[in-house]
Parts: structure tokens; C-alpha cells; sequence
């Protein structure tokens, strides 16, 4: 028997019912819907009413008008000579709605089963459970092309075995449960953040800790890596520990192309352009020093460089 889809959250209450119907009403105007995509999609800093209106070839007092209704529902903001942004409200509630084309990508966000490949027994079995536990979602044939990528993507990196089919395990979930976010088949009711620095054992570890113990379950978080280290650095797990947040469970994973579509935030630290670019989330690029070989006060400084990004990222998502 297939196992039902976990129901989430509760019922809203009759405020949150009340704002969040107007802004379905407000952006049901094809052209509000157009204006609110273009301020997410057409500029690389906030939008200007001049340049929202050449790039949709409207009259700028008719762009102003729907900016205006836009910003009344809540969806945009906007401050003098900043421009117009989007709020965190909009990202999260329409952020996939709002773009029509699709991302560009990158091979090390696409990886591939080598023609070689031969998936051994082990992997073979985690398939054939992870198969019927994502059975509602996808067929057999997509989760044991998922499991056989995670585990040829992890074995390339390990240095040690003995956990590679319990981190497969692992690892094949979190992509498998990021498909089906980004397909549209599981909706959590919390905004999805997304952390990619290099080796996935420093920053970007650090970053998605923080964030889990300000806030718990009101987000979910995942992480990545473009070139992603055997294991989180042990300065980093030190570094965390004491100020009371664990880290020990986490390992370095590859970044992949699902788990980019299912955030709604995606978060780069030193990088590069390796993270795929898709319409509908939020990017933001956070310059960071790698705490990789520094001695264990630079790290600490960076861990606190970190908690207070982390803590600015929280306000303005709302969540406190």
C-alpha cells in the first residue's frame, strides 16, 4: 500500500484567510501578475517603474498603478531611490508562478549515471525501498536513476565506505523529496532555503545549522556543494558546538539540479556561477570568508559573520 502524502500545518485562521485571498485577487490582473514578474525576473537590481515598463512596453502610469496595488496587497515593497522588491510573502507564496521561462544550468548541477556504472547490490536494495516509499510520486524507474546517481556521485568522494550506503540512503531522499517540491507534488507550507558554497563543509554547513536552530521546522533547509569535501571540517562542527549547535549528522553533497528548483531561497557562498539559475527564486550572494585551514578564532569569526547574515535572512522572511 502506498504511503499517504504527510498532511502539513493547520487550517488558516480568518486574518491570514482574508490577506492571502487578496493577494490571489490582486495578481488574478494578468497585468499586476506581469508587473510583479518583471520586478522579479527582468532586472538584476530592484526595479525601476521605468524599466518595469520597457521591458513590458506599457505606459509607466499604468505600470505605477499596478505597483501601487501590488504594494498595498503586500506582495512588493519599496523604498526612495531603492527601487521596488519583491517581500518575502511573494517569493515563497508565488515565487513559481511569477516566470514563464526556463533556467539556465550547469553540468555539475546535472549529474548522470556514468555509462559504466554498475549498481552494486546495496544500492539495488536502497531503490527498491526508496521505490515504494516514493511510490505516490515517481515510478520505480525514476527513483532507481536517483539512487544510482547519488551513490556513483558519493563513491567518487569517499574516502571512507563503511557509511556510503546509509549517506546514499540519505542523500537519494533529499533529492527524491526536492523533485517532488519542485514538480508541485508535495507542498510543505514552509519557504524552502537553499546554501551552496564550494565544499559544502564549511560555510554553507555552518549557515543551514544556524538557520535550523533559530527557527526549527518553520523552514527547511538544505545544502550543497560545487565541489563538495569528503566531511564537514572539524574546526566547523567545533566552532558550532560551542555555542550549543549540532552539527555532527551532516555530510557534504553535491549540488544537483532539483534541489536548486524546489528552493525558494538560494544562497551562494563563493561559488562562482555553478548554481543554476532558475525564474521564481530568490538568489542572493553572500561574500564569506572559507573557513577552510583557518585556525579555530577565524573560524569562530566567520561562524558569527554567518549567524548574523542567518539572523538578518530570518527578519526578513519574516519568521520572528
Amino acid at each position: 500500500m502506498a504511503e499517504a502524502p504527510r498532511r502539513i500545518g493547520r487550517p488558516l485562521d480568518i486574518t491570514s484567510a482574508i490577506s492571502r485571498a487578496n493577494q490571489i485577487a490582486v495578481i488574478a490582473d494578468p497585468f499586476r501578475l506581469r508587473v510583479l514578474s518583471a520586478v522579479a525576473t527582468v532586472t538584476d537590481s530592484p526595479g525601476e517603474i521605468r524599466e518595469v515598463a520597457l521591458a513590458l512596453s506599457n505606459p509607466v502610469d499604468e505600470v505605477a498603478a499596478a505597483l501601487n496595488a501590488l504594494e498595498d496587497a503586500g506582495l512588493v515593497t519599496s523604498s526612495a531611490g531603492d527601487g521596488y522588491h519583491l517581500t518575502a510573502e511573494a517569493w515563497i507564496r508565488f515565487g513559481r508562478l511569477i516566470a514563464s521561462v526556463g533556467g539556465s544550468s550547469h553540468s555539475s548541477a546535472k549529474p548522470a549515471v556514468p555509462h559504466d556504472f554498475d549498481m552494486p547490490p546495496v544500492a539495488a536494495r536502497i531503490a527498491d525501498t526508496l521505490a515504494y516509499r516514493f511510490s505516490s510520486y515517481f515510478s520505480p524507474e525514476t527513483v532507481a536513476k536517483y539512487v544510482a546517481e547519488s551513490y556513483a556521485l558519493l563513491s567518487e568522494r569517499a574516502h571512507i565506505v563503511r557509511f556510503l550506503p546509509s549517506l546514499t540512503t540519505r542523500f537519494a531522499t533529499e533529492r527524491l523529496s526536492a523533485l517532488a517540491a519542485a514538480e508541485g507534488l508535495v507542498l510543505r507550507g514552509t519557504p524552502e532555503v537553499l546554501f551552496v558554497c564550494v565544499q559544502n563543509a564549511g560555510r554553507s554547513q555552518m549557515a543551514a545549522g544556524i538557520l535550523r536552530y533559530l527557527v526549527g521546522n518553520r523552514v527547511h533547509v538544505r545544502t550543497a556543494g560545487s565541489a563538495p569535501a569528503p566531511s564537514v571540517h572539524p574546526t566547523v562542527i567545533e566552532a558550532l558546538d560551542e555555542i550549543g549547535i549540532p552539527l555532527a549528522s551532516e555530510f557534504p553533497k553535491p549540488l544537483t539540479d532539483e534541489v536548486v528548483q524546489a528552493a525558494d531561497y538560494v544562497i551562494t557562498m563563493g561559488c562562482g556561477d555553478a548554481c543554476p539559475i532558475y525564474p521564481g527564486r530568490r538568489y542572493m550572494d553572500w561574500a564569506i570568508d572559507d573557513p577552510v585551514g583557518l585556525p579555530i578564532e577565524e573560524v569562530r569569526r566567520v561562524r558569527d559573520d554567518i549567524y548574523e547574515r542567518v539572523e538578518s535572512l530570518v527578519e526578513g522572511m519574516n519568521l520572528r
